[in-house]
């Protein structure tokens, strides 16, 4: 009975140290989105890196040039592209206040980031890792399918982020409607029958199944042993390992994202125990991602359970 009682202790004093040092990593988050919105208005990129910055602006950037390209064809404008110039500017800055658009930005571009580190550091391809490849010869012909459309729209996703682009048809649902309000509203009274025809037209061509991030979702859930082996970033890659953390820990893919980050690791440890790691699988993966941090302690302490509870409980647990 004391031995009991005295396990249990140990396991509610590991949890709060967790979720003291979560709540730290939140505060850290809480700042993000306020913190890109300044640096891309302003000339001082000192507290985020330039490239993702620059990403960001990039790809926020194509989506209104995409949104106006359509507007222009809808108007019966024969320069759509001179007009999307003419107006992209404005419009990717007035979308800079979409709070959601701007963290999903965000959140691609250290992805890109992380995939790039990952062929760099560890020579897997950033289109074709070396599950994905297995999976695409499975014998199973819907995992195989599945596979094959996550290779493209993966390619896919690789030649976008090199030219700092975002397809329309890539973003999740609920960000394209935010995208087609804040467009409203940047038109304001002057919007006319033929922008509401235009915003018609992307609504009904619009087909979220298809995008890159539902393909990945699709694949981690087509058996819980891809699932589970899209857990060793290794073997995974970036973006099967990411969708595969946030759907097994319960995170959103945008905080599954972040969580990548080398001042995130208590995050991500946590997400990894709640997907169902051991501690010792736990710190394989934070040292092949952060070298130089220093390890996570308490994670032996704390079952999956407590683990997703202690995430979801934290100022950023799944919202999507």
């Amino acid at each position: 009975m004391e031995r009991a009682f005295a396990m249990d202790e140990r396991g509610k004093s590991s949890s709060d140290d967790l979720r003291r040092a979560l709540a730290q990593g939140d505060a850290m988050l809480e700042g993000i989105g306020p913190i890109i919105g300044h640096l891309l208005s302003a000339p001082d990129h000192s507290l985020f890196s330039d490239e993702i910055v620059a990403r960001v602006r990039g790809m926020l950037a194509d989506l209104a040039r995409q949104v106006l390209r359509t507007q222009a064809e809808a108007t019966g404008q024969k320069g759509r592209d001179a007009f999307a110039d003419r107006h992209g500017e404005a419009l990717a800055e007035h979308l800079q206040a979409s709070s959601g658009l701007l963290l999903h930005c965000h959140a691609l571009a250290i992805e890109w980031q992380l995939t790039e580190k990952l062929e760099d550091q560890l020579g897997i391809d950033p289109v074709l890792a070396p599950l994905l490849q297995r999976l695409i010869a499975d014998s199973d012909g819907t995992v195989s399918s599945a596979a094959m459309a996550a290779l493209a729209a993966q390619a896919r996703f690789a030649q976008a982020q090199r030219r700092m682009e975002l397809p329309l048809g890539e973003l999740p649902g609920d960000l394209l409607h935010e995208l087609l309000l804040a467009w409203r509203r940047y038109c304001g009274e002057t919007r006319s029958d033929a922008v509401a025809r235009a915003e018609g037209k992307l609504r009904q061509s619009f087909d979220e199944s298809s995008g890159r991030l539902a393909l990945f979702a699709r694949l981690v859930s087509s058996s819980s042993g891809t699932s589970r082996s899209a857990l060793a970033i290794e073997d995974a890659g970036a973006a099967l390992f990411l969708s595969a953390l946030a759907e097994r820990s319960g995170q959103t893919r945008e905080l599954a994202i972040l969580s990548s980050h080398a001042r995130q690791t208590v995050r991500l440890a946590l997400g990894l125990r709640a997907a169902g790691l051991d501690a010792e699988r736990i710190d394989e993966t934070l040292l092949r991602l952060h070298p130089g941090a220093a390890p996570v302690t308490g994670l032996e302490g704390i079952d999956q359970d407590t683990a997703r509870g202690i995430l979801l409980a934290s100022g950023h647990g799944k919202k999507r």
